[in-house]
């Protein structure tokens, strides 16, 4: 898969994983926010917490799931940190973080609350 059509693919995917978690009831802070450990891709509000939310895409669920490694987490949460602290009263708030995968079909499958 070329770069262009990649790129194109992963925003799908996270547009995608962004209507799931609004029609659940979440509501979206940010899309894709960089901080100086890295970008994340979804940052939801969950009542008075936040949800980051990584999303994965890849031929299938298996191989999206595969994606996530310990150090890119690792980074995420740096940044959630970072993000966080940007935010009246977030050095309080609660947070979690989910990993969203959707495969070639555009199917989803998030797990919530990952650790590694």
């Amino acid at each position: 898969m070329s770069g262009r059509v990649s790129y194109a693919a992963g925003l799908a995917a996270e547009e995608s994983v962004a209507r799931d978690y609004e029609r659940r009831g979440y509501g979206v802070v940010a899309r894709r926010w960089r901080g100086s450990g890295g970008e994340i891709d979804l940052v939801f509000r969950d009542g008075d917490g936040f949800v980051f939310v990584e999303v994965k895409k890849a031929r299938d669920l298996a191989r999206a799931a595969c994606r996530l490694t310990q150090a890119q987490l690792g980074r995420i949460c740096q940044s959630a940190t970072e993000f966080l602290a940007g935010v009246p009263g977030g050095g309080l708030a609660a947070m979690r973080f989910d990993l969203a995968m959707v495969d070639g079909a555009g199917r989803m499958e998030t797990l919530e609350n990952i650790t590694m």
